[in-house]
């Protein structure tokens, strides 16, 4: 038993490995998005800072900027986990390498929780470097923050985010030439329905009815919550167990999603290696 759950660790592994030897392949990029999200991080920032200018009126600017903070640095995290576990069969096309792994003797559910493992790692050191430049440039006071209270909702949240992400990751396996393409539009829905940089409840009725259905909503509403008002996990409770339940039905429902998207895909000859 020992020996096979060290197979089991070597080969998620191997996944973890082969991810981040991708990223130093491709580091001047990494090192290009860092600075695109950074800057446009500070650009949203420096908006809400200038409101008094801008607008004439009064306006607690610090907390508008700590606001804003929060909604771009978690939404770099979340996108960051979303796109990387999303574009698993993206990437294999785009190096050629799908045949290779999807016909590998590998258990898919290992390989996956070796590329989610990666996208969580590689979120944080990403997130954490905006959140730090972006907060000791405008001089961030958390003194009033329960950190405690976005740990818990970011760890519950980032199980349902994954699974949204494994869900529509099976669209690049279906979809040979498009699939990438519905991706990214799911990507910039979340981005519109899930209050990152403006409260749900001034979107349009018929988006908020499309809000309740992304699991950032309530990650970026509680961690809000915990750091704005100093709210203890407690009062974020419901939320958290939304989260849960969703991670319950999303993770489990979409390693099943992807394995029969898998089998059809071989049954169909979808498993070439550009497209």
């Amino acid at each position: 038993m020992m020996m096979v759950a060290r197979r089991d660790l070597n080969t998620a592994y191997a996944f973890f490995e082969r991810n981040w030897n991708l990223t130093r392949r491709y580091i001047g990029w990494e090192i290009v998005w860092i600075v695109y999200s950074l800057v446009n991080a500070l650009t949203i920032l420096f908006i809400a800072a200038a409101t008094e200018r801008i607008t004439g009126q009064a306006v607690d600017t610090r907390f508008f900027v700590l606001y804003l903070l929060i909604g771009t640095t978690m939404w770099s995290y979340l996108s960051a986990v979303f796109d990387v576990v999303a574009e698993t069969i993206a990437w294999e096309r785009w190096e050629g390498t799908i045949e290779y792994t999807l016909m590998a003797p590998v258990r898919r559910s290992l390989h996956l929780v070796g590329t989610c493992c990666y996208a969580v790692t590689y979120s944080v050191v990403r997130a954490t470097l905006i959140f730090a430049v972006v907060a000791l440039m405008f001089n961030i006071n958390l003194s009033n923050a329960n950190p405690l209270t976005a740990l818990v909702v970011i760890l519950v949240g980032s199980v349902s985010v994954i699974g949204l992400a494994i869900v529509a990751g099976v669209l690049p396996l279906l979809f040979t030439e498009r699939g990438a393409q519905m991706t990214f539009v799911i990507h910039s829905s979340l981005l519109l329905i899930s209050g990152v940089y403006a409260p749900v409840d001034v979107l349009p009725g018929w988006l908020q009815v499309l809000s309740p259905l992304s699991p950032m909503t309530y990650v970026l509403r509680s961690v809000r919550a915990g750091l704005l008002d100093g709210a203890p996990p407690p009062a974020v409770a419901g939320d958290l167990a939304i989260l849960a339940v969703m991670g319950l039905i999303l993770v489990p429902g979409g390693l099943f999603v992807f394995r029969a998207a898998e089998r059809y895909a071989k049954r169909t000859g979808r498993l070439k290696r550009s497209g």
